[in-house]
Order: structure tokens, then C-alpha cells, then sequence
């Protein structure tokens, strides 16, 4: 399944322009607030130069990258936790998604309308941090109502446990601070798991900056600095046009490269691969995960029958020119059940079953 990264800002923020120049899907783009209503979702490949070189020294048939899909939904407005512009609505879109990326806005242009009369990045972030942070206050004070019943019927210590977490996250709602920062143990963010609470997601922010702006606002977050008008530019050239406006511009990387790197450094995820002759294929999992969980990402009866993994480094597949030489320079290892995958490794696994 694609990682989900929801993308959340308020209206004429750039959203949308970003979205479509990420995904390369049209949709409708307007200079008014709530012209999109349903969300839009596209799913891309995460660009791995990695793959071609393995599957170069493979001599693959085919290459799969692992995707990301980006949902993007209305713009928000102060008022949207209590349905204002439909808000509500709009924010179910994503109480499944991974992380969230807050698109907040610092260009400046008079023909598009700002609903706070002008850009302020801080402000702006202010107003959707407090929104989503009041619809998760309301979802927990219904789960609270809910559970003050179910203990009338007979409190039990995982009742208990759930009350206690639960009241604590509703004081902090109430004054706005998201579920995210209160450390929480891994226990009690499993109890909340069924809410899918907005503010105990990963986030991070997306400034839409005008071109060559390098000054990065004071958010409380990793923050990338993201052009949309250029990327949407970008986007609509071939291949090697888009390079070449790249290298004029001193652009390093695209915004699809800074949002899939900082999303994958936000989650704490690693990529590994798998490669022969039918296929070549890259593989996202958590970092610190075992080879026996590794391989379940594949296959669930890899994991269960798990036996060894075959492992070469990525750098040493490439110096030894395929699996071979990584062998004959002594790169090739055996792996049990406590080998803790590294990004880049590559993979075979044996299993029983």
C-alpha cells in the first residue's frame, strides 16, 4: 500500500497548484476560496536513481518504485473544526493519511486573494495548527462520553488506561497543543490509534515562497521551501527542458524530491530492493525494522517462514558490478533474524512455506 501524505493549508495557499505539479493530474485551480470539494488524490513514483543502476547489472525486465499518494483537500478556514466551509467534511478526507504536509503561503501576488487580507506564513499556520487541534478535541470529548458509559458497565484496567490517556489529550486539545508533542509512550498512542487523531500525525511545513527566496519562517516543524508557480512550470516541460530550467535556476532538486525526503526523514523511513532478471523493485520500510519484518512487507509468509537473507549493500553491488563480483570481493552476507535492514541493501530472501 502507497504511503498517504495529506496536504492541508488555507484556501489560495498553492495547494492545489503544488498538488498538480507533484502528481501531474489536472484539476481545477481558481482564485476563490472552496473550488475544490472533493479531494483530489494522485499517486507517484519516489524518484530512486538507485533502481536503474541495479537493474543495469541485473538486466531486469522491469523496474517498480515504491509510490506516495497525495491526498489534497478544500482549503480550510478559521471556523473549519465547527464546519465552517464545510471544514468537517473536508478533514475526514485525511484522518487516515500517514503525515500531513501544511502548505502555508509567502509569495506575494495581488491578483490571488489571501482570506486574511495578505501572506504571513506564521499567521496563516496559527489558524490550521488550532483548527485541527479543535476537531481532534471534539473527537476525543465524544470518545470521552462514550467511554464514561462503557465504564458504568464495568470499569476494567485497560478502561482505565484508555480514560487516563484520553483525559489527557483532551486538556491538551483544549488549549490547542497537538497530540504530537506531549510524548506519549507507544502503548498509549496505540490506544488512540482507532481515532485517528489529525494532531498526533507527523507533519511538516511546505512554505510556497516566490522564486530565488532562501529566508525560512520560524514554524514550530521542519519547514521546505517550495516554489509551486516554478514547479508547476517544471512540470508541464519534457524531461531534459525541465533539467535544463533546473541548472538555470540553481535548482539542486525538485519539490517533489525535498517533500519526498523530508517526508521520509519526518517517518523515519528507509528504502531497500530487491533485483534479478524479472524484476527490480525498491521497498520502503521503518527504519530499525529486522530482515524477518522487512520481508513481510513483501509477503506475510515471507515472515513467517523466514530462514536468512542474501545481502549485499547497495555500493557494493555497484562496485562489483552485479552479484558476482560483489561475491568474488567478499561483499556478499548471510543474515539471520536480528539483521536490522539498512537503507540501500539489497535483498533475497529464503523462507519456508
Amino acid at each position: 500500500m502507497a504511503l498517504q501524505i495529506g496536504i492541508v493549508g488555507l484556501p489560495n495557499v498553492g495547494k492545489s497548484t503544488l498538488f498538480k505539479a507533484l502528481t501531474k493530474k489536472p484539476i481545477l485551480i481558481a482564485n476563490y476560496p472552496f473550488a475544490t470539494i472533493d479531494p483530489n488524490v494522485g499517486v507517484v513514483e519516489v524518484p530512486d536513481h538507485r533502481l536503474a543502476a541495479l537493474a543495469d547489472f541485473s538486466q531486469t525486465n522491469k523496474i517498480v518504485a515504491t509510490t506516495i499518494e497525495f491526498v489534497d483537500i478544500a482549503g480550510l478556514v478559521k471556523g473549519a473544526s465547527e464546519g465552517e466551509g464545510l471544514g468537517n467534511q473536508f478533514l475526514q478526507h485525511i484522518r487516515e493519511v500517514d503525515a500531513i504536509v501544511q502548505v502555508v503561503r509567502s509569495f506575494a501576488d495581488p491578483n490571488i486573494i489571501h482570506v486574511h487580507g495578505g501572506p504571513d506564513a506564521i499567521r496563516d499556520a496559527d489558524v490550521i495548527n488550532l483548527e485541527l487541534a479543535l476537531a481532534d478535541f471534539a473527537t476525543v470529548e465524544k470518545r470521552l462520553q462514550k467511554l464514561h458509559g462503557e465504564k458504568k458497565s464495568g470499569a476494567t484496567k485497560d478502561l482505565e488506561k484508555l480514560s487516563s490517556v484520553l483525559t489527557r489529550v483532551h486538556e491538551a486539545l483544549k488549549t490547542g497543543t497537538p497530540v504530537r508533542l506531549l510524548g506519549l509512550e507507544a502503548e498509549e498512542m496505540e490506544l488512540l490509534h482507532e481515532l485517528h487523531l489529525l494532531t498526533a500525525k507527523p507533519m511538516f511545513y511546505v512554505v510556497n515562497t516566490d522564486e530565488g527566496v532562501t529566508e525560512i519562517p520560524k514554524l514550530p516543524g521542519n519547514v521546505v521551501l517550495v516554489s509551486a508557480k516554478i514547479e508547476a512550470e517544471l512540470a508541464e516541460l519534457p524531461a531534459e527542458d525541465a533539467k535544463a530550467m533546473m541548472v538555470d535556476l540553481g535548482m539542486t532538486e525538485s519539490g517533489l524530491d525535498k517533500l519526498i525526503r523530508a517526508g521520509y526523514e519526518l517517518l523515519n523511513l528507509i528504502t531497500y530492493f530487491t533485483t534479478g532478471k524479472q524484476e527490480t523493485r525498491a521497498w520502503t520500510i521503518t527504519k530499525g525494522m529486522l530482515a524477518p519484518q522487512a520481508a513481510g512487507v513483501i509477503h506475510g509468509d515471507f515472515e513467517k517462514g523466514f530462514i536468512r537473507s542474501e545481502t549485499i549493500a547497495y555500493d557494493d553491488y555497484i562496485a562489483g558490478k552485479g552479484e558476482s563480483g560483489a561475491k568474488e570481493a567478499g561483499r556478499f552476507r548471510v543474515e539471520g533474524k536480528t539483521y536490522e535492514v539498512k537503507d540501500g541493501d539489497v535483498l533475497h530472501f529464503l523462507f519456508t512455506g
